[in-house]
């Protein structure tokens, strides 16, 4: 994962989601792939996805559970873990904020 991005296009426009509890930015990368930065404050939520995506962690750390799924896994900074297209997954934060960069594939 990198630690910045260059070359970039930034939507100053933030992405805002359970009362600020979730914020993120778009950018847009050289290569015209999508990518948001963003934080999620200590809870529990639930999101839905159109394109799969990929989760990378820079901090904090969460459980996660994908729909169809009975089990929660547990990620921490560092680590990646990917959403199919078109479904949902739920995420508790359990230490610190999250703070993730997310790519869609």
């Amino acid at each position: 994962m990198p630690k910045q991005f260059e070359n970039v296009t930034a939507v100053a426009k933030a992405n805002i989601y359970f009362d600020g509890r979730v914020i993120s930015h778009t950018i847009i990368d050289s290569t015209g792939a999508k990518h948001t930065l963003g934080l999620i404050y200590p809870g529990e939520y639930h999101f839905g996805t159109a394109a799969a995506e990929i989760m990378e962690l820079v901090a904090g750390a969460c459980r996660v559970k994908l729909a169809g799924q009975t089990d929660w896994t547990d990620y921490a900074a560092g680590q990646t873990f990917n959403i199919p297209a078109d479904s949902s997954f739920d995420i508790v934060i359990t230490e610190g904020i999250v703070e993730y960069v997310c790519s869609y594939v």
